[in-house]
């Protein structure tokens, strides 16, 4: 598959299973975040990779950061947080790392933290690694943050989840290029 392929077909593939990317793969997916646009070239980003017992590590943490949102939170729904990073094999948190720079404004890197989670997603696309993105109130919970030790220059831009695929992908729909592109001036 060619690199426009990719980019104009990739799909996100919800239904993942073992075994996570390998090791090559894991480096070329990583390397592609390393790629994103960089204003500055600041790097405002970094990642954790989640697998194995930090996975159920990573529900607990969930579970607790509910609970502490809700302390009438049921059991029933602990559970359903303790189960959501177990989805996939691996899940890489990105994290958005700002710095107060007169050049480059916060919202920008945030948004290369964000470039940074599609340039992996197109990656695994390439590599039939199967892949989907989440937030939610997991990425912003202040209680998941400090359990993730991050500093209060940074914030979750979201999950990505990363496995084999137990299905095939729906194939992609494309949308009607002139709904969201128009020229200015308009004539």
């Amino acid at each position: 598959m060619n690199a426009i392929e990719v980019l104009t077909r990739r799909v996100s593939i919800s239904r993942l299973a073992a075994p996570a990317p390998d090791e090559s793969q894991r480096q070329v997916i990583f390397a592609a975040a390393l790629r994103a646009a960089d204003h500055g070239q600041m790097r405002p980003w970094r990642f954790l990779v989640v697998e194995g017992n930090g996975l159920h590590q990573l529900g607990e943490v969930y579970a607790s950061a509910a609970a502490q949102e809700d302390p009438e939170l049921p059991e029933a729904k602990r559970e359903k947080f303790r189960s959501m990073p177990l989805r996939a094999p691996m899940v890489i948190v990105a994290i958005a790392c700002t710095q107060a720079n007169v050049k480059v404004p916060e919202i920008e890197q945030v948004i290369s933290a964000g470039a940074a989670v599609q340039n992996m997603l197109n990656a695994a696309y390439a590599l039939n690694v199967g892949a989907f993105w989440r937030s939610g109130d997991m990425a912003y919970s202040p209680a998941v943050k400090k359990s993730l030790n991050l500093s209060e220059s940074e914030q979750i831009v979201g999950y990505l989840y990363l496995g084999t695929p137990t299905t095939s992908p729906e194939p992609h729909k494309p949308l009607e290029i002139t709904q969201f592109f128009h020229p200015w001036p308009a004539k």
